[in-house]
């Protein structure tokens, strides 16, 4: 069995499925037994246990049940317009981290950090997990948020179920640049970045 596979299909269905639409747009559940059925036309041996194998062995906390057992969702990333889910605003640290590619980076100082297809713009804690986001898109870029002066300044800063900041959108009067592959020496690349 392909638990990867099956994985990425759920957060797909979890986050970006419009037709039919599985997700409650408020608090973005689907009933787990639905789920289970849509997944069994594709992968026949998906039942129960795999989801729940696959929610307790997912390393980001992508997704989670309610208290019932009953309803799943993607914690965050959806798509999906309209989705609400429920997170916290917490008062941040000081400075949070953003990993993308550098074939973005003009069109990210210019215009800031905007969420694409996604409601909101992703942003990690630390600077080694923003690393590894970049590293997926292509050559890294780490950005700097000043987060604290961004909530300062009225802005909202959410905090998903599993950790994950999110923001509708940061201008880059909040951000700096701490991190980019493209234009270090070998000499440099060995340097922390931070």
């Amino acid at each position: 069995m392909n638990y990867t596979k099956i994985s990425v299909k759920l957060a797909w269905l979890l986050r970006h499925c419009r037709t039919p639409q599985y997700i409650q747009l408020n608090g973005g559940w689907a009933e787990v037994k639905t789920i289970v059925s849509v997944l069994k036309q594709e992968f026949p041996e998906v039942n129960l246990d795999v989801i729940r194998q696959i929610v307790a062995e997912d390393e980001k906390g992508r997704y989670s049940f309610d208290k019932s057992g009953q309803r799943i969702r993607a914690n965050q990333g959806h798509s999906i317009p309209g989705v609400m889910i429920e997170m916290e605003s917490p008062e941040p640290p000081e400075y949070l981290y953003h990993g993308t590619a550098y074939r973005f980076l003009d069109t990210i100082m210019n215009e800031g950090l905007k969420p694409m297809t996604r409601q909101y713009v992703h942003i990690s804690s630390d600077y080694s997990t923003a690393l590894k986001v970049g590293s997926r898109h292509g050559k890294p870029v780490v950005l700097k948020i000043c987060a604290k002066d961004f909530v300062g300044d009225g802005n909202e800063l959410y905090l998903s179920p599993n950790g994950v900041w999110q923001a509708k959108a940061v201008p880059p009067q909040y951000f700096s640049v701490c991190y980019n592959e493209s234009t270090l020496t070998d000499d440099e690349e060995a340097l922390n970045p931070e």
